[in-house]
């Protein structure tokens, strides 16, 4: 009895241990390897590409169906003489979204362009075929900026010395001249970032229509013409098909048919859109804009200036708060791509799919042209005040992002602590709130305005009003500049000493004083050198601010 009771516990034990391995590693997946459950159904439409292209767009799609409910039709022109044609793969595919819980589809078209004749024709019939089941349409894939990433690799990959060289990026699939003219734009747009980092002697854009387009033979031709027009000028001709064209075999490809149609001219051939890694990465992108945010999935970055250990544990101590809601990760500095990119590489590898990006800087627009242009929120690339245009980050995620500490009414109740914490004898106090200010004027005046409004804040709480509060910037990071405002730093500090009277200067800066204490040295004044943190309103400010953030993410849905 003694012996069976030993076993039983034995087993007992076993099954515990057991049980307690599997949890623990189901709560050591990534959250990436679960996928969620979803409403929304992703149906991926495609062309026909044959048996190599089809395996290229399957294989996708294989890796993009591990984390959403999708599904792949492909779509082609009906010249085979099948009844029904490619509409049963429309139906089956839509059919399955169904079955497995889709009460919504988003149709994401695996094109170059929204102008290109096979998806124009499949449009309205993939709408009707969805019904009763609501639709909405992704955008294709020239509004992203990744595709624009991928276009730069494959011209990256082509150049030696842009300055001698002629690039021609051809486009496909139109069905009359003003489809061919919106390509073409769509084409155009995708460049500039290729025409950002590279001074090509020229560079053409060209299209070759479908075959459903009236004389689509003598009007790709024109085009062929024009390509070998171009490669007998002076220095090397680059080709960029930036299709995703046929695949039929490897000789029976867009590949092999170019490369045999201009075997004989000086043409360096680059290879089209298909395949690439950026290709998942966009499909990810282009459904986690039609998913709403789910708290686990929801990830935080901020970019402080960041600086030393100090400064940099002074920040984690307000931020800390916001982990126990959120997957928290810091990238100190000015924009470096390099920091961005391995904090956002982070939240990904950790499941999230919208992140709210912090710019954790004094104004609203510090720094916001340059981090928008890494992000991919913005085409417009940033003014090339610190270095070479950045390279951008190639992410699935949906960025929102704010930024502008000082423009809260919050930052008013922290410097007026600052002051009190070192008065005296307000009455007799002339107040200085320094700050680090601007290089140009217009934006240095802009801070000085919003430090004016926490002064109007600040004096609006007072029960006693001081002799005078002032806000300054020294600008110290120019030394022309700089040299200017200690002049009048000097000024303000000698005046308000005259009459017994004292002055007060309190670092309007986010952490400690800075070269406050030196480059101010000899003169008598009384300096809270704190900054702004550690205070709870920071956190407060982060917080709001995360919050405000989401509320412009799609909600409707999941």
């Amino acid at each position: 009895m003694r012996h069976r009771t030993k076993q039983q516990l034995a087993v007992m034990a076993i099954t515990v241990l057991a049980i307690y391995f599997m949890v623990f590693m189901i709560a050591a997946l990534p959250l990436k390897a679960i996928a969620a459950p979803s409403k929304t159904g992703f149906l991926v439409v495609a062309e026909d590409r044959g048996f190599l292209g089809n395996q290229e767009i399957e294989s996708v799609i294989t890796d993009f169906q591990a984390r959403y409910n999708a599904c792949l039709a492909l779509v082609g022109p009906e010249r085979q003489g099948i009844e029904d044609g490619y509409r049963a793969y429309i139906q089956e595919a839509i059919t399955t979204l169904r079955e497995r819980g889709a009460e919504h589809i988003v149709a994401i078209p695996l094109f170059v362009s929204e102008a290109q004749a096979v998806l124009v024709q499949y449009r309205d019939i993939i709408e009707r075929m969805a019904d009763p089941l609501p639709l909405s349409w992704a955008p294709a894939m020239a509004e992203s900026y990744l595709t624009a990433q991928i276009l730069l690799d494959r011209v990256t990959s082509l150049s030696r010395r842009p300055e001698q060289e002629r690039l021609v990026i051809l486009g496909a699939g139109a069905a009359n001249e003003a489809d061919a003219l919106r390509i073409k734009k769509d084409l155009e747009r995708l460049a500039r970032d290729v025409t950002l980092r590279f001074r090509f002697k020229e560079i053409t854009y060209q299209v070759y229509y479908d075959r459903s387009a009236p004389d689509h033979e003598a009007r790709n031709e024109q085009v062929d013409n024009v390509i070998i027009r171009t490669a007998a000028k002076r220095g090397r001709t680059l080709l960029v098909p930036f299709v995703i064209g046929p695949k039929f075999d490897q000789r029976m490809s867009m590949a092999g048919w170019l490369q045999r149609k201009f075997a004989e001219y000086d043409i360096t051939l680059g290879n089209p859109v298909m395949p690439h890694d950026d290709i998942l990465t966009w499909l990810r992108a282009s459904a986690n804009r039609h998913l709403r945010p789910v708290p686990e999935r929801i990830g935080v970055l901020i970019m402080p200036h960041g600086s030393t250990r100090p400064y940099n544990d002074g920040l984690k101590r307000v931020i800390a708060p916001l982990k126990k809601q959120y997957r928290v990760e810091m990238a100190p500095g000015m924009g470096d791509p390099l920091i961005l990119e391995q904090a956002v590489r982070r939240l990904e590898d950790g499941g999230i799919t919208h992140i709210v990006f912090v710019r954790m800087y004094a104004l609203k627009n510090h720094m916001k042209a340059r981090t928008d242009y890494i992000l991919g929120l913005s085409d417009e690339p940033p003014k090339r005040g610190h270095g070479a245009l950045p390279q951008r980050i190639r992410s699935s995620a949906v960025f929102t992002t704010f930024g502008g500490y000082e423009e809260s009414p919050l930052i008013a109740e922290i410097l007026r602590e600052r002051i009190l914490a070192i008065s005296k004898a307000p009455s007799r106090e002339t107040v200085i709130l320094l700050a680090h200010g601007r290089m140009e004027d217009e934006n240095d005046r802009r801070w000085r305005e919003v430090m004016e409004n926490n002064i109007r804040l600040i004096k609006a709480e007072l029960t006693q009003p001081f002799r005078d509060i002032i806000a300054m910037t020294l600008r110290e990071d120019w030394p022309d500049k700089r040299k200017e405002a200690l002049n009048k730093i000097r000024q303000v500090i000698e005046q308000g000493n005259e009459d017994n009277g004292r002055v007060l200067i309190i670092s309007n800066r986010l952490y400690g004083s800075g070269p406050y204490p030196r480059l101010l040295e000899g003169l008598e004044f009384t300096l809270n050198g704190q900054g702004l943190v550690p205070h709870p309103n920071i956190t407060r400010w982060l917080e709001e601010g995360v919050r405000m953030a989401l509320q412009g993410l799609p909600t409707d849905r999941r």
